[in-house]
């Protein structure tokens, strides 16, 4: 089972995580990120082909982050040399009723990754511990007995870790990123979606009432990677605050995991294929 190894992004396994304190600026460096991160797409799209061929293995990537941190930036940048035929990308957003009348791990469970292929939850089943927690009346539709408490989260956030071992045991590598991104950079890029034109569809009013509400997430962030930062489904604080960087970090750490798995291209056995050449070489064109 995989096993991520330590990095200064990694949120340790003890449960000791002050989100409050977490980086939203990269290091100063005079990198080029984006020459960097053109390197990295490349050889993820590599990887995945390897994943592929290897077939033993499926890859869930899960993206979580406040409003304007850069997601679907990350993924169109980062996944870009990828072959669709091998990628999915499921965003969750407001459940349907079909959906809240299943357990809240129900919907996500479909859009997992089969092996030999990769999966990004855009948002994810992380929902029910952030936004949820925040505005606890979202439980109303779930119909649920007895009243949310804190046990009730704690129990949540259990059932996640144990879901994610059972995924890890059975082949599915998992990798999860918060982009960390600053009050005061959100504030600039949400003023970018009400002033520039090509960006107004991207602006939602009640970005700003959940703005209002900013330590609340960072709170439920916390609790949230406290518990379920694991070896086998680690969590990854990366600073969002430049988006380059950001998805060089995010590129990098999914395509080291990669290479933990020494993914292999099967080959045939040589009798086979010595056979099956020799009776192409004998048909006629």
């Amino acid at each position: 089972m995989f096993a991520a190894k330590a990095h200064t992004l990694l949120v340790p396994f003890t449960g000791k995580f002050d989100a409050h304190k977490a980086p939203t600026a990269p290091p100063k460096s005079k990198d080029d990120w984006k020459v960097r991160l053109g390197k990295q797409v490349k050889e993820l799209g590599d990887a995945q082909y390897r994943l592929y061929a290897d077939g033993r293995y499926s890859m869930l990537i899960v993206l979580q982050a406040l409003d304007a941190a850069g997601k679907d930036g990350t993924i169109r940048h980062v996944f870009a040399g990828v072959n669709p035929n091998g990628l999915r990308v499921a965003s969750f957003k407001q459940p349907s009723t079909l959906e809240l009348a299943h357990d809240f791990l129900w919907r996500t469970t479909a859009q997992l990754p089969e092996r030999g292929s990769i999966a990004i939850f855009n948002r994810s089943y992380y929902e029910e511990v952030l936004v949820v927690r925040v505005h606890p009346k979202y439980l109303d539709a779930q119909h649920l007995p007895g009243t949310p408490s804190k046990a009730f989260w704690a129990d949540r956030l259990r059932a996640i870790a144990d879901h994610e071992r059972h995924l890890a045991e059975q082949g599915t590598l998992i990798l999860k990123f918060w982009l960390n991104v600053s009050k005061a950079e959100q504030k600039k890029r949400l003023l970018e979606r009400i002033d520039e034109p090509e960006k107004n569809w991207k602006f939602n009013p009640g970005d700003i009432d959940e703005r209002e509400r900013w330590d609340d997430y960072i709170d439920a962030y916390e609790d949230a990677l406290r518990a379920t930062s694991r070896p086998w489904a680690p969590w990854y604080v990366v600073p969002a605050d430049d988006k380059p960087y950001a998805r060089w970090q995010v590129a990098k750490l999914i395509n080291d995991a990669f290479a933990q798995l020494k993914l292999e291209f099967p080959r045939p056995d040589l009798r086979v294929r010595k056979q099956a050449k020799q009776r192409l070489l004998a048909q006629k064109d």
